[in-house]
């Protein structure tokens, strides 16, 4: 048998697992898409009251307001991972004479 047919651990991962381990190396990602979650609860949630507005008109609403909170996520995901790539380590390496 070659060694092309074997399996790798990786391939055995489940969803779970995978989440859990991609939220340890970016931990904005979860935020984001709990935030995503928490927008779009609440817009349906407001739907019910939405008096005289057009459907149309609330769902764009919603789903700006979505993707805002989304880039925002990662966009704080990305400033934190410069700093700790870039800043964080400059600052503790100052060499002292």
């Amino acid at each position: 048998m070659s060694s092309d047919n074997q399996w790798s651990a990786d391939e055995d991962e489940g969803q779970l697992s995978r989440l859990i381990r991609k939220s340890r190396d970016s931990p904005f990602v979860p935020v984001g898409i709990a935030g995503f979650t928490t927008v779009e609860s609440c817009g349906l949630y407001k739907l019910k009251y939405r008096r005289d507005q057009k459907m149309s008109i609330h769902l764009i609403h919603m789903r700006v307001a979505a993707q805002g909170f989304v880039v925002r996520a990662v966009t704080l995901g990305g400033l934190y991972s410069m700093y700790k790539d870039y800043i964080r380590p400059r600052s503790f390496n100052v060499s002292k004479k």
